[in-house]
């Protein structure tokens, strides 16, 4: 079959060359139209019951992640200068296109009781625009005796200060956010530097944004990063600009297939699919080094150029279309998770590695025999002295010291069974961003000072019309709201509750000791100043505005609550502790009969989409796994080759979750990534190695130890190699500033760069193994035959007690 196909390449060489290089085109024309992807929430199913919640909470609140905030910290905050320019900033953001809105202390809404109206006048308290020093200090001793305030804006004891910006909800999945954040913190920026103080600027538009901005950025980077270092590797090896051209543009093409997938499937580039160009290369490189080194070898013993191309995609055809398919399953298994953004880069990178096989498989041959035959210093790697001194002392470790190599593994095995031991897994908003970046300093500073920004959401459904505003409910919520500020990682709720203690205040006078829920006494006098109004042009817009406010928290019936609580990023692992916690105390308040409690809000929804990706990931590898053996079996049709080819495969997977055992690397969707993607590609060593042996078994007269020395000395130089390339390939990768994409790059590398040592120690070692086997079973046979014919022989040769047995 494959010297057929190897015929049929070489005969239709021009065609197919042709065909490919217009497909590409039409590829590249695809490519150009690829997009970021800007949306959250893509890791969970349609059909999940907690993403359904979070859906029809949306529908009747709309969005929960288009909340910015700014902060600073500062004595000065009353001191008229810096309060002036606040107030300017305040209304530089509020000019910014798709800012809806701004709160913050200079524009903070008081109520004022007009006994001549029976009404509550709602107006700003810091009228004007310029204030005296004594006016400031005066109005800022009244604002700090409204409690509705306090924990939402500021606060006293550390003296630090936020503003909360409303972004328009229709923009967040957008490129046109990009430029809303800019412009938001271009003037923070300006504001600090004009004070020298320090701007602090978080929230969930701020995080998402720059997450996808650097994801941009370090896509170009590591396209880069790859192109060359890859192209320094190989020119090294093969000391040809040909080769190395040959190979960077099989690549080339392979990446412009992968980004024109993208776009042809309707997807866009995520955190995971900016992933996939420079996998291509770090996966297309090995199918170049593969072929030709093989075409080197083969134009080595006769100098026959024709013979060595066929030779090349006979032998070597079938070895990187089953590691190009290993590799793909690696990949590919993910499609068949629940989780969108999973799913996307499993179909993308699973069809793309097969496309990096099939240009490889037509481009080089077809090019190859266009061009002269290789000279003798493209192919004097072949006797390099350093490595071909590395490849006598791995044939010493398998040959002469076999039993320390089992020894050296077993003590290894140990030591990661118990780093696995000690394995947690765990998940943070953040956790991708290094700990000195600004983003997480700023995300830490609001946690310290306002308990958190991670919106939490509680809908308290009452099940009846006009529920909301009973006096038996708000005092139910009211009782939430102690509950919940209570607790160390959750700042002080905002609901319709809080909205109505503020108006129990206005009625008293402004008497802060009267900000609590009315009684039923109090209702009588209170409900016809509930009905506000504003004291001229402008405090009418505030006190719509304020009504407005009051209004978001209960949806059009008033039969729905809604209970907004902002929270530290506590991650995945204390989250469902915190509201597992929370629960009976909840149910405690709200009788279940009566109210519908639920608990939503990006913070929950991020937590179920990572508890859904890791789950995802471990049934993939799984899946992967049994798929490979099913591949491996068909390829050797042999149980006893199977299990030499997959422990040597198992081992750097143990090795490296023991290293993240002991190094504290917690389970998360970028390090649980690491255990498929190294198992996909650490097989195709294995593959190299096996269908070697497999085709030069015949030509040593089925001689095990003969195949296996020639082997390693074969297949080793390139199998180092390639394993060089992958190890620099995935080691780009830890250049990145995302945490996870790190830990992916340099957990990947160690575990490749292992695979290559286990598959030149191990499995050589184990296959010489299995001749021992056949040795013994020979003799057995031999000697069982001489009992049947009663002949003497040496029982102690069958390990039996006596020849009865």
């Amino acid at each position: 079959m494959w010297q057929r196909l190897a015929g049929f390449v070489l005969k239709f060489r021009l065609p197919l060359l042709v065909v490919l290089l217009a497909g590409t085109a039409v590829m590249a024309y695809y490519a150009s139209k690829v997009e970021l992807s800007y949306e959250a929430n893509k890791s969970i199913p349609l059909d999940n019951l907690k993403y359904k919640d979070y859906q029809q909470f949306k529908k009747l609140f709309g969005e929960d992640g288009n909340l910015m905030v700014i902060g600073v910290q500062t004595d000065d905050f009353f001191k008229a200068d810096f309060f002036h320019d606040y107030v300017q900033l305040n209304k530089d953001l509020k000019k910014v296109e798709y800012v809806e809105n701004v709160l913050s202390v200079p524009f903070a809404i008081n109520l004022v009781k007009n006994d001549s109206t029976h009404k509550l006048t709602a107006g700003p308290l810091f009228k004007g625009e310029q204030f005296q020093q004594t006016e400031l200090d005066s109005l800022s001793a009244i604002f700090h005796t409204l409690p509705f305030y306090k924990g939402l804006l500021y606060n006293e004891d550390t003296r630090a200060y936020m503003m909360m910006v409303n972004i328009n909800k229709g923009v967040m999945n957008t490129s046109k956010r990009i430029n809303v954040v800019k412009n938001i913190m271009a003037l923070g920026t300006a504001f600090g530097e004009k004070h020298h103080t320090v701007v602090r600027m978080s929230g969930l538009p701020l995080i998402r944004t720059i997450m996808a901005t650097k994801v941009a950025d370090e896509l170009k980077l590591f396209l880069k990063l790859s192109f060359v270092l890859t192209a320094l590797i190989l020119f090294l090896f093969f000391r040809s600009f040909g080769s190395v051209f040959m190979s960077m543009i099989v690549v080339a093409i392979g990446v412009i297939w992968s980004v024109a997938t993208i776009v042809l499937l309707g997807y866009k580039i995520t955190l995971l699919t900016a992933l996939i160009p420079p996998l291509i290369v770090v996966i297309g490189i090995p199918n170049c080094v593969y072929f030709l080194n093989k075409y080197h070898i083969e134009y080595a013993k006769d100098g026959n150029k024709t013979r060595a191309l066929v030779h090349m995609i006979q032998k070597m055809g079938i070895v990187t279309l089953f590691t190009n398919l290993t590799a793909a399953i690696g990949f590919g298994v993910f499609c068949f998770t629940k989780s969108s953004i999973l799913r996307e880069f499993g179909v993308v990178a699973g069809l793309n590695i097969m496309f990096i096989f099939l240009i490889s498989f037509i481009f080089l041959p077809s090019v190859l025999s266009y061009l002269p035959a290789p000279k003798t210093k493209h192919t004097s790697y072949l006797d390099n002295p350093l490595f071909r001194a590395l490849l006598n002392g791995l044939t010493a470790l398998v040959f002469t010291y076999r039993k320390w190599v089992y020894f050296v593994t077993a003590i290894l095995l140990l030591v990661a069974i118990t780093g696995m031991l000690r394995l947690k897994s765990e998940a943070y908003m953040l956790d991708d961003i290094p700990q000195s970046d600004k983003l997480y300093t700023d995300l830490k500073f609001f946690e310290h000072n306002f308990k958190g920004v991670m919106p939490l959401e509680i809908s308290v459904d009452t099940k009846k019309k006009n529920g909301v505003v009973n006096l038996k409910t708000l005092e139910k919520l009211d009782e939430l709201s102690k509950l919940i500020t209570a607790q160390a990682y959750f700042a002080r709720p905002l609901s319709v509750a809080e909205g109505i203690k503020f108006a129990k205040q206005a009625y008293y006078n402004g008497d802060s000791s009267n900000y609590s829920i009315p009684n039923q006494f109090d209702i009588g006098f209170l409900a016809p100043y509930l009905r506000m109004k504003g004291g001229d042009a402008n405090a009418s817009k505030e006190a719509a505005t304020f009504s407005r406010l009051v209004s978001s928290f209960m949806d059009s019936t008033r039969q729905v609550a809604r209970v907004s609580v902002n929270m530290a990023d506590v991650g995945s692992r204390e989250l469902p502790i915190l509201l597992d916690s929370l629960r009976p105390q909840v149910n405690a308040i709200f009788d279940t009969a009566q109210y519908k409690v639920t608990f939503t809000g990006t913070s929950v929804i991020f937590l179920e989409g990572s508890r859904f990706i890791i789950n995802g990931l471990t049934e993939s590898i799984l899946l992967a796994f049994v798929l490979i053996i099913f591949c491996m079996l068909y390829l050797f049709r042999s149980w006893r080759m199977l299990i030499i080819s997959i422990i040597p495969n198992v081992i750097p997977l143990a090795v490296t979750a023991g290293v993240m055992g002991w190094a504290g690397i917690a389970l998360k969707p970028s390090t649980v990534l690491v255990f498929s993607v190294a198992l996909g590609i650490a097989i195709d060593v294995t593959i190299r190695f096996l269908v070697n042996f497999k085709q030069e078994l015949p030509n040593n007269n089925l001689d095990i130890s003969a195949t296996v020395k020639q082997t390693i000395h074969e297949t080793g130089l390139s199998i180092i190699y390639t394993s060089m390339i992958l190890f620099a390939g995935f080691m780009i990768f830890s250049f990145s500033e995302f945490g996870g994409t790190k830990a992916l790059g340099w957990l990947t590398s160690l575990t490749l760069v292992l695979a290559m040592i286990t598959n030149l120690t191990i499995l050589p070692a184990m296959l010489l193994w299995m001749e021992k086997t056949l040795i013994k079973k020979a003799q057995k046979k031999e000697l069982w035959n001489a009992l049947d014919e009663e002949e003497d022989v040496d029982i102690s040769k069958l390990g039996l007690d006596d020849k009865n047995e």
